[in-house]
């Protein structure tokens, strides 16, 4: 329930600069990692993230830094340009672009690989639309699995500018498998269900699941390209509707070309 727009991109350009400028003077093992990512359309939790637009070709790009310990502990922030906010929250606010900071433990017990953390997701321009969760995760060979819980009032608007108090507590679990198939080939597979609020329900804004299936290529250099089909089950437009008969989870194949730095 998020959204995609290259408009205010300055603040992503900057990131990718120095976060170039400190790749190149850092030592092999320093703690900080960055990447940036160039996507046909910004999906989450399957849902298109610019809906100012009815088809598929919705361009955004995507900026990171991760700085990890060896102890387990890690801090980190992304981004991506977004277009959804104002047709998507009552008051018309207008955010272009979305700003993750999150922080988290990771440790290992027996042959279970453990991550708990919390992550807000910011809306300049648009903090109706802020949402902050906690997280727990468990990866096991490829499979690894994620349950985050709303714990902020609203929930990307829900419980803000609607339905007062009914954000607090969605959930969202994750199931995700990805394993190497070929010389620097990978597949990828996740199936995703959020579980909103009754109230939310009663409103017609139904719980979903979303998926995605694909596959990694490893371009060498730093360079990997993605292409996955994402979407969900409901495929009737319910949030931020631009045409009746379009959806924000309608099935898209997403590419994606991503450098790590």
């Amino acid at each position: 329930m998020k959204s995609v727009c290259l408009a205010k991109s300055i603040p992503l350009a900057l990131l990718i600069l120095a976060g170039s400028a400190l790749a190149q003077t850092a030592e092999p093992t320093s703690p900080l990692s960055f990447n940036v990512s160039l996507t046909s359309n910004y999906k989450f939790r399957g849902q298109d993230q610019n809906t100012s637009k009815t088809r598929a070709f919705k361009p955004a790009i995507n900026a990171g830094v991760d700085y990890a310990l060896d102890s387990g502990f890690y801090l980190g922030n992304w981004n991506s340009t977004i277009d959804w906010t104002q047709r998507g929250l009552p008051s018309g606010d207008n955010a272009k672009v979305e700003i993750d900071l999150y922080g988290g433990y990771k440790f290992k017990v027996s042959d279970i690989q453990w991550d708990v953390g919390a992550l807000q997701y910011y809306y300049p321009g648009a903090r109706g639309a802020n949402t902050t969760e906690l997280y727990i995760g468990a990866a096991y060979g490829p499979l690894v699995a994620k349950y985050a819980r709303t714990i902020s009032k609203g929930y990307f608007g829900l419980g803000k500018e609607y339905l007062a108090g009914e954000g607090r507590n969605t959930s969202y679990l994750n199931v995700a498998f990805a394993q190497e198939v070929a010389a620097k080939t990978t597949f990828k597979a996740a199936i995703g269900y959020t579980n909103l609020k009754s109230a939310a329900n009663s409103a017609g804004a139904p719980d979903y699941l979303d998926y995605s299936l694909g596959a990694a290529y490893d371009l060498g250099d730093g360079f990997a390209l993605n292409g996955a089909v994402i979407g969900g089950n409901n495929k009737s437009s319910y949030f931020y509707a631009i045409d009746p008969t379009k959806s924000v989870n309608k099935a898209t194949l997403v590419l994606t070309v991503t450098k790590a730095l």
